[in-house]
Order: structure tokens, then C-alpha cells, then sequence
């Protein structure tokens, strides 16, 4: 069922890339012909469509998403093991966080709707209220719903795609259950682009395969910074804003090998990181766990302590 699914996309893939040339090989009249427009039809199409993406801020993200997240259909973020579910999460956290902050720019009061699946809950744990708050969201406008099944959630998310007063909508689901296929995937995609409201399809520790969303990210932890100060300098030993590795799988642009980002939520907007840097740290972390002390009978002593971490005040 997979494969037919995958060697489908394939067909639609290559029917618009076919159609893509065909059109750039168009006689010159028929291609003049084909761009005027005096009545500026086509400028009006392209400020539309200009309203429907959100600018993320990074170039090299937004070059990949064709100017910006799409702010109606889905969009694909998946981690590939349990143990990067929090930040795949907390990507997903800051999308919700920009079009929840587009929607209030222009006088609605939006609220965000996450769906959860009971399974993908119990593995990575339920949204935590003060921590999505210092995030940047507004949780007096975040709802919440667990459901047990993934057909229950498809239901939930279809009818709530059909209300279009939501900022965006979050269906956070565990690997690649049967029902959830191409098809299925198809009518969410169509039901938001129908609604005008971000789908953004959560799939936790799972396998990348067919489906009709814009983009499919896969996302990665990075190592984080140190803790900027008011003055400039850096809290030496501190831990900084949240950083993400992202991984474009799908896009009709050419993706970059890498893209690193972290997410500062006081200025609720997304800080590229250098490569190189990220790099460098990602290579430091593998062995950065300092060595047990030594036994208590030893001739050799116990070690000094761990280094010390400053972290940000609770209160």
C-alpha cells in the first residue's frame, strides 16, 4: 500500500515538472502573450498569495518554503526517534506561537488548537501551561485535546479545519499508523486550504513516507548557546535560547543540507545559527558528560564536581 502510494506521488511529481517545462518552452509570441497582463490580474494573484505565507525571518528556510510557511494546508514535522520529540515540540510550539502573533497584528484573537493522540502523549508528555506561556504562546487561547485513536483525532482535526477561527491547528500523532495514508492526508490538506487555517501534522518517531502536505521538516535537538546578557556578553557555562536542527525532506526548492535555527522567545521570532558553530558544538556534546568519581575505597580519590549550569529564575 505504501509503495503505490509513494510511486503515485511519483507520477503527480513528474506530471508538474513536465508541465513546468512545457511552459518554459513556449514559443516567444505564446510566452508574451501568456505574461501580460494589463489589468494587473496577476499582480493581485501575487499579493494574495503573498498573504498567505508567513515569513519565518531565516533566508535560508524561507528560500526553501518559497517565501514562508504556507497559512493554509498542511504542513508535515516529524522527529525520527521518541527521544527528539520535545524538540520537534517545541518547533512546532513557535510556529503556533508566529500565527497565533499574525492573527492578534490583525485584531483577531486567535486561539491555537493541538490534538493530541493518547499514545504520542504518554510517550513525549502533555503541553505544560507556564512553560508554553514563557514560550511566547497565550494560553488563555490554547486548547487542548487527547483522544485515543488516531481516526478520532482525523475526526476532531477535519471538523475543526472546517471552523476557520482557529491561528492553527496542531494533530500530533505516534509513527505511521495505516489509517493516516495518502489519502487521509490528502483530505486534511484539502480541508485546510478550504478553512484558510495552518495544519501542521506532528508525527512523532516517525518514518517518512507519502503524504500531500506542502513541506515535510524533520527536526532535530542542537546545541544550544550561552545565555546572552543585558550587556552583550555571554553567561559563560549558562544554556540560551532553544536550537533546532531542520532537515527539509519535502519542498519543491532546493534545500540546504542543514539549516540551524533557535527560537528566542522574548522577540518571538526565529535567530539563524551559524553552521559551522552548531557543528563544532554538536561534535563537543557527544563526550561533554563528565566522568563518574571514582569509588569511595579508591587510592586515586574522588573527582572534583561537574560543571556548574545557571539556569533562569522560576519566580
Amino acid at each position: 500500500m505504501a509503495e503505490k502510494a509513494v510511486q503515485r506521488e511519483t507520477v503527480l511529481s513528474l506530471r508538474e515538472t513536465i508541465a513546468q517545462i512545457e511552459n518554459r518552452r513556449l514559443p516567444g509570441v505564446l510566452r508574451a502573450a501568456k505574461a501580460a497582463d494589463p489589468a494587473g490580474f496577476r499582480r493581485q494573484r501575487e499579493e494574495a498569495s503573498r498573504n498567505k505565507i508567513l515569513p519565518l525571518g531565516v533566508p535560508p528556510l524561507d528560500d526553501v518554503l518559497e517565501g514562508g510557511l504556507p497559512l493554509a494546508g498542511m504542513t508535515e514535522i516529524r522527529n525520527a526517534e521518541t527521544r527528539d520529540a520535545g524538540a520537534a515540540a517545541g518547533f512546532v510550539t513557535a510556529l503556533a506561537v508566529l500565527c497565533q502573533r499574525r492573527k492578534k497584528e490583525k485584531g483577531h484573537l486567535a486561539p491555537v488548537l493541538w490534538i493530541s493522540q493518547a499514545l504520542a502523549s504518554r510517550e513525549a508528555g502533555f503541553p505544560y501551561a507556564p512553560g508554553l506561556k514563557s514560550y511566547g504562546l497565550d494560553i488563555e487561547r490554547f486548547l487542548f485535546v487527547s483522544i485515543r485513536t488516531v481516526k478520532d483525532a482525523l475526526w476532531v482535526a477535519e471538523t475543526a479545519l472546517s471552523v476557520p477561527v482557529f491561528a492553527a491547528v496542531v494533530l500530533e500523532i505516534r509513527g505511521n499508523p495505516a489509517c493516516l495514508a495518502l489519502s487521509e492526508s490528502r483530505r486534511l490538506h484539502v480541508r485546510a486550504r478550504a478553512g484558510g487555517v495552518p495544519l501542521f501534522l506532528f508525527r512523532q518517531a516517525g518514518e517518512e513516507e507519502a503524504s500531500s502536505a506542502f513541506y515535510r521538516l524533520q527536526i532535530k535537538p542542537a546545541s544550544a548557546g550561552e545565555r546572552p546578557l543585558p550587556d552583550g556578553a555571554m553567561l559563560c557555562g549558562s544554556i540560551g535560547h532553544p536550537a533546532f536542527h531542520v532537515l527539509v525532506e519535502k519542498s519543491r526548492a532546493y534545500a540546504s543540507a542543514d539549516i540551524f535555527l533557535e527560537w528566542n522567545a522574548h522577540d518571538r521570532r526565529f535567530y539563524p545559527i551559524e553552521q559551522s558553530v552548531a557543528s563544532q558544538a554538536d561534535g563537543q556534546s557527544e563526550n561533554s558528560v563528565d566522568p563518574f568519581s571514582a569509588s569511595v575505597g579508591r587510592s586515586s580519590g574522588a573527582d572534583s564536581m561537574g560543571r556548574l549550569l545557571a539556569y533562569a529564575r522560576a519566580s
